[in-house]
């Protein structure tokens, strides 16, 4: 459990790595959408730690690696995105089966909103990942893009 504490921060700080890119290619409505998401890691890894710690656990929190600073294209970023959710899906089945072989029900219960969860977060980001294949090599689609994305608002 501490080690994905220190996954989903590590998400939070590649989302804020990944708005500050697109921030700086003038993309403002991507950026928006990966602060938005740079704080919902930050809100799993919290859920996380006051897990361990509401079942007396000591939580550790290791060190956590530094995001990539730069993506070669918008596109390029969004697909990274959706790799990292997939790897995160991947740590968390780990987790409920592991749950399970322990037979720690507490945690298997807690680690379902996550099954779930996860499942909304690759299909956003997959969502977008499809839709800048289609308008690839034309920048009037990425601006429409861009400008939905700006509507995204924290929930």
């Amino acid at each position: 459990m501490n080690g994905q504490v220190a996954a989903e921060l590590y998400s939070s700080n590649l989302y804020l790595a990944m708005a500050a890119y697109f921030d700086a290619a003038n993309l403002k409505g991507f950026s928006n959408w990966m602060e938005i998401q740079a704080s919902e890691e930050l809100a799993h890894a919290m859920k996380i730690f006051t897990h361990v710690l509401d079942r007396s656990g000591r939580a550790k929190i290791g060190a956590i690696k530094e995001p990539p600073f730069s993506w070669g294209s918008p596109q390029e970023a969004v697909e990274a995105a959706y790799g990292h959710e997939v790897s995160v899906t991947g740590m968390i089945n780990a987790l409920v089966a592991q749950a399970t072989s322990e037979n720690d029900n507490a945690t298997f219960n807690m680690l379902q909103w996550f099954v779930a969860e996860q499942v909304e977060e690759e299909k956003q980001v997959d969502e977008i990942v499809k839709r800048l294949k289609i308008v690839e090599g034309k920048p009037v689609g990425l601006v429409v893009i861009d400008a939905e994305l700006a509507q995204r608002k924290a929930d």
